[in-house]
């Protein structure tokens, strides 16, 4: 079965023992929290890690107006974006900015923004897909229980499968080495 939030949503009420759902407007009390729970949920999920399928960057267009404050120049944030990792006017990091009223503001006149993402389900890879199920499943659970010791376990296994696929993800690119620290340079 192709990945999809009702696929994700129906996997979920099935780890915690509910019937699962044919759409999220069906009307069910599962549909009903499914389609309210979701969104936020797999937002959070997205956001608290860099995960490399929804890691992307991009060159940020440099809106006209300039900030008012201490920083010269205010970029447009992309539209899908869920968190920012770095920015820089070259290599895409090593600037100082901030992100205020939905824009980047940033001293550079050219800005190269490292960023995640939403994608689509679709492209979720086996190991966020089965951590984010997880999740779902401990969401879900006190709405529809409203059983605490079981919501408390489904979280702890949830955390378990969060760390697994942090883990996962990790282990598919070269391991960043350490740039400019004072105690390297001082070793010579």
């Amino acid at each position: 079965m192709a990945l999809s939030a009702l696929a994700l949503c129906s996997r979920a009420l099935l780890k915690l023992g509910a019937q699962p759902i044919a759409s999220l407007e069906e009307g069910t009390a599962e549909a009903e929290v499914a389609a309210n729970l979701y969104p936020g949920t797999r937002d959070a999920m997205l956001s608290c890690h860099p995960w490399s399928f929804a890691t992307g960057q991009m060159n940020l267009n440099r809106l006209e107006a300039a900030p008012v404050a201490d920083l010269a120049h205010a970029f447009q944030l992309p539209a899908d974006l869920l968190r920012v990792i770095s920015a820089g006017s070259g290599r895409g990091r090593g600037v100082a900015y901030r992100i205020h009223e939905g824009r980047l503001h940033a001293d550079p006149f050219q800005m190269m923004l490292t960023y995640v993402f939403r994608p689509a389900e679709s492209e979720f890879p086996p190991f966020f897909a089965a951590a984010l199920v997880a999740r779902l499943a401990a969401e879900f659970c006190l709405p529809l229980t409203e059983n605490t010791s079981r919501a408390e376990m489904l979280h702890r296994i949830a955390e378990a499968e969060l760390r697994q696929a942090r883990l996962t993800d990790s282990q598919q690119q070269t391991p960043r080495g350490i740039e400019d620290f004072a105690l390297l340079n001082v070793r010579g």
